[in-house]
């Protein structure tokens, strides 16, 4: 069988490159070829893993959650084994799916774990998404944090940000379609997530990969908040990313497909990438993509 190993060399702090030997000696435990590639860019990730999905049994990769997502976008609708080895900043794949941040512990899942077939979200019929699709207060962070800052702080370079540039929370008004329900209101923060962990939090910790649904959690306020309904929101995102916490200003929704409607230059966070703007429709694909995951593991 052959493997084909994708990494990002700009992602985490260049761990990869300094284990390159270590890997290839590992995979081909299991692999009679071990290909390895450096990618040059996000374009070069996407497509060497789209060519990489019809010419070898598994690809191996390495980064951080958008990298992932990248090789999400490059794979589409083949079916192709996948193993990932986690070298980002935050990593929240890799907590909602129990895989250990670092390189032995996450090779010996690929090696001796068990292959898993999960579900993904497709957007608006084109994109895909692992664990979060998200748009308002502080999800610009996770795409505008310079690498050099998170190279140097870590997952502290999100928090930096945020006190920098996004302390004012914009209102925007969502509607959403799905789960049973239709809800109009305005919002400061949507959340759908397919995951357990959100930028580092376990906010969505009773969640699966593999259950055919996703939860979604909205963060209600008014057009034109007071002080004190400011600090509200504040409140109601930390409850809920700290501990799923539930309020009359905290709406979650579970369901298999949603159509939300916004302004069209809201902008939505896809796994830590830019995504699209304005309105979104998110559709489960149950079972979609097959991933090593940790053997003993409840997805």
């Amino acid at each position: 069988m052959k493997c084909l190993f994708l990494y990002n060399p700009n992602s985490g702090k260049r761990r990869i490159e300094k284990k390159l030997s270590y890997i290839s000696a590992r995979l081909s435990e299991r692999y009679a070829q071990v290909d390895i590639a450096a990618t040059k860019s996000a374009e070069d990730m996407e497509a060497r893993a789209r060519e990489g999905a019809d010419r070898y049994d598994a690809i191996i990769f390495s980064g951080g959650d958008g990298t992932f997502n990248l090789v999400l976008q490059g794979i589409g609708e083949r079916r192709v084994q996948l193993g990932y080895i986690p070298g980002g900043t935050t990593n929240d794949t890799a907590r909602s799916l129990g895989i250990p941040r670092n390189i032995r512990g996450a090779l010996n899942v690929i090696l001796k774990g068990r292959s898993e077939a999960l579900d993904v979200m497709r957007l608006n019929g084109e994109r895909y998404a692992v664990y979060i699709a998200a748009a308002g207060a502080f999800t610009h962070a996770t795409y505008a944090t310079s690498p050099a800052l998170k190279k140097k702080l870590g997952i502290l370079a999100y928090a930096v940000e945020v006190l920098l540039h996004e302390m004012k929370l914009r209102v925007f008004p969502v509607r959403v379609n799905g789960g049973g329900s239709v809800t109009e209101c305005d919002g400061v923060l949507l959340l759908a997530m397919n995951g357990r962990s959100v930028a580092g939090f376990r906010a969505n910790a009773a969640g699966s990969m593999c259950d055919g649904k996703i939860e979604l959690a909205l963060i209600r306020q008014v057009r034109r908040p007071r002080f004190w309904q400011r600090m509200g929101a504040y409140g109601s995102i930390a409850a809920m990313m700290l501990a799923e916490g539930k309020g009359k200003n905290i709406l979650r929704f579970s369901g298999s497909h949603f159509t939300i409607a916004t302004e069209e230059d809201v902008v939505w966070d896809l796994d830590g990438e830019e995504g699209m703007r304005g309105d979104l429709t998110i559709e489960v694909l149950p079972r979609h993509m097959k991933l090593f995951v940790p053997r003993k593991k409840k997805i």
